[in-house]
């Protein structure tokens, strides 16, 4: 980071300079040039759809910049500051230049127009020295002049400026308000929807006028020589939009009642055709515009200095040289220089039409992140966002949706282009910034604020209704993580689509600093691998004296999707001592008083094998179990490591419940419920423990995963034997189900 761009005091104006500067830009050139134009071009109703339009984008804009505004005191910079500390300095450096160069050319923009000023004396020009009266005669030397001071007496002067040419204006408007139509024009015939023949399209004509409504930021700029920015900057943006609006409607109406469409369109200052004494409405046009280039000179620099004062550009001593401020006010003069000369260039082109168009795609940009970044702050609600004022999400919403909208509407490859220059330079930017967060904070509080209101509306939702689907929420407390893979995998297939996993390492002990420290330090790891993985399932650590106690904390907590962990799971190996089966044992019997799903994998080296075959054996004490046996096998296929896998049913059953279970088979395949063909179920009449067991081994020895069900009793009254048989098998997956589901 180079110095600071707020280094210097600043002047300390208070909120009548940024009236007067946003004010003297809004009534400015377009006004006096295009507004005729835009009448004759698509109507009264038109430019009062676009005046309207413009101000849906410009309302909104302004209300969530005095909203951001009064939440934190505003340095140098002006939008550029507020964009770059809500966004991150790497999107705001992108905004920023943008912002930057949408006022560097408005600078230019204003000049050229100054220049349409002097174009009645064109024929005197030709007429005294014989040469083609050419407008940059007058831009380019005026733009000299007009740097000049401002470089060497600062902003001070500048601002002195503008009560001069605020007085003029209103002389100006006044002249043209009690002016008359022109001659031979009948009010009579004015139409709402009367236009020129052969007129320009209505979103053409919109990005000629709206730069015209633009200027309600311009004294933003002032925000480092404000002495209360947190008042001064709302009051004075908010009075300058509504001020603005008021008397846009009064000229197009005044327009419209006054002049011909074919004269409004034709001739730039028709306005001066219609004022009571025409000079005044140049001399009006000359200060307006003077203004607007003397505003846009000011916040211009000092937009590029607080850019370098962050170091935003990739070479430090640009960014050294253009942070440096001279004297205690701290002026960019380096800035100013460096504005002059781009102002110059654009001047030379000396297209009106061509850089109002350009202008606004800048600008469009600009005022949709502001509106953006209030709507995100409403929901964000990060307790550091404490603004005295408050716009509503739905007008900054309104406003940044408008604002991409219109760009595309008003020029589609300008708009493009647009973005296609912002991504490159976010993308040359965050070269230099790796590690910054950008947008992930506000995102992350917006995350937060959605997942907290959606937690709360699931809970209160979930005790007005009774679910009859049944979905995973599983939870896994294990402390064997870095030494096993089969557990993860398990997790992550249950819970990649239709559930949700929650995995905890277990750290036994008493939590402590020392043993938060080290629950950190695992946490990382999980994350990690969760990361290579690519794993949905959340990751994290418990620390507690026992397995027991973790498990009765984690089983009396919500899970992170919502709802309640509807399941938990175990595992263990079959290289394992008995006494990691005994405690399964132990840990199944402690969470079976919670009416929790219990599912125990035991596995070994085979890791699932191909994935191919997948064997659900049923037996005449899985009444509560097998539909849950087969809803899980189910979601496992819906992974696509399983995606090549086939479902083989084998119901296991005494001899009179083999036709009750095959004709309630056979509709769940007819209706579509079971994910399996009816070949692939096999009945199997048999009520001999010995004998079920010597089946399973002769038909499943070789299936990539068993899933068989085990009921809480026996687990009672066998133990570790429930888990240990069929040594014969791979991999196991044990389901015990509290009460049986309904598969839809």
């Amino acid at each position: 980071m180079v110095a600071s761009h707020n280094a210097g005091k600043g002047h300390g104006f208070g909120t009548l300079p940024v009236f007067l500067a946003g004010i003297c830009t809004i009534l400015g050139a377009i006004m006096f040039l295009r507004f005729g134009y835009a009448v004759g071009n698509v109507g009264l109703l038109g430019v009062v759809a676009i005046i309207f339009l413009g101000h849906l984008v410009t309302i909104p804009t302004a209300l969530a910049l005095a909203e951001i505004a009064t939440n934190r005191k505003v340095e140098g910079g002006g939008e550029y500051f507020i964009i770059s500390r809500s966004f991150g300095t790497t999107i705001g450096g992108v905004i920023g230049i943008s912002l930057y160069i949408s006022q560097a050319i408005s600078v230019a923009f204003y000049m050229i127009a100054f220049a349409e000023a002097f174009s009645p004396i064109a024929d005197e020009v030709k007429a005294w020295f014989n040469i083609d009266f050419d407008p940059r005669f007058v831009s380019l030397p005026a733009l000299v002049a007009m740097l000049v001071p401002v470089m060497y007496k600062g902003a001070a002067s500048g601002v002195k400026m503008l009560y001069v040419v605020a007085g003029v204006l209103l002389i100006s408007l006044i002249a043209f308000f009690v002016g008359s139509p022109v001659e031979g024009f009948d009010p009579d015939t004015v139409s709402l929807t009367s236009t020129a023949s052969d007129p320009d399209a209505f979103f053409i004509v919109f990005a000629i006028v709206f730069p015209a409504f633009t200027g309600m930021t311009a004294g933003v700029g002032l925000s480092g020589d404000l002495k209360n920015p947190r008042k001064s900057l709302p009051q004075g943006t908010l009075w300058a939009t509504i001020v603005g609006m008021i008397v846009y409607f009064f000229i197009v109406v005044k327009l419209a009642w006054s002049a011909p469409p074919e004269l409004l369109a034709e001739d730039q200052l028709v306005m001066a055709k219609i004022a009571v004494w025409g000079p005044m409405i140049l001399i009006g046009l000359a200060c307006a515009t003077l203004s607007s280039a003397i505003g846009s000179v000011l916040v211009a620099p000092r937009t590029l200095q607080a850019l370098g004062g962050d170091g935003t550009l990739p070479v430090t001593l640009i960014n050294t040289w253009l942070a440096k401020g001279t004297g205690d006010a701290n002026e960019p003069r380096n800035a100013t220089v460096v504005t002059g000369v781009i102002a110059f260039v654009i001047v030379c082109l000396g297209n009106v039409d061509l850089v109002a168009r350009l202008i606004s795609m800048f600008f469009m940009v600009t005022y949709g992140s502001l509106c953006a970044i209030s709507f995100l702050e409403h929901f964000a609600a990060r307790p550091s966002y404490r603004p005295s004022f408050r716009s509503r999400w739905y007008i900054s919403l309104l406003g940044a949706v408008m604002c991409l909208f219109m760009m595309f509407q008003m020029d589609p490859l300008f708009a493009l282009l647009a973005i296609l220059l912002l991504v490159g330079i976010y993308q040359g930017l965050r070269h230099g910034r790796r590690g910054e967060g950008d947008l992930a904070s506000m995102f992350h509080g917006v995350i937060t604020q959605a997942t907290r209101h959606m937690h709360i509306r699931l809970q209160r939702r979930r005790e007005e209704i009774e679910y009859d689907e049944w979905r995973p929420s599983v939870i896994m407390v294990n402390d064997r993580t870095f030494d096993r893979r089969s557990p993860l995998i398990m997790l992550r297939w249950l819970c990649y689509r239709f559930g949700f996993g929650t995995y905890l390492h277990f750290i036994k002990g008493r939590l402590n600093e020392d043993s938060f420290a080290e629950s950190q330090q695992v946490k990382t790891q999980l994350l990690e691998l969760a990361r290579s993985q690519r794993s949905t399932v959340y990751m994290d650590t418990v620390v507690s004296p026992s397995m027991t106690s973790a498990m009765a904390q984690c089983l009396q907590v919500p899970g992170v999707s919502g709802m309640a962990n509807n399941a938990i799971m175990f595992e263990f190996s079959k290289g394992d001592k008995p006494k990691i089966s005994s405690d399964i044992v132990r840990h199944c019997l402690f969470a079976a008083s919670t009416d929790k799903t219990l599912l125990v994998l035991r596995h070994g080296d085979y890791y699932f094998g191909e994935r191919r075959t997948l064997h659900i054996w049923l037996t005449w004490n899985d009444k509560e179990n097998a539909n849950m046996m087969i809803l899980l096998s189910y979601i496992l296929l819906g992974h696509h490591d399983w995606r090549n896998a086939q479902i083989q049913i084998f119901a296991a059953l005494p001899l009179k419940e083999v036709r009750r279970t095959r004709r309630e088979f056979r509709r769940l395949v007819r209706e579509g419920r079971l994910p399996i063909s009816e070949k692939n179920i096999e009945y199997i009449p048999t009520e001999d423990v010995a004998a079920f067991r010597t089946l399973v081994k002769g038909r499943s020895q070789h299936a990539d995963l068993v899933v068989i069900g085990f009921d809480v009793d026996g687990l009672k009254r066998r133990g570790a034997e429930v888990f240990t048989n069929h040594a014969s098998l791979k991999d196991v997956l044990f389901v015990y189900s509290p009460q049986q589901i309904t598969i839809e």
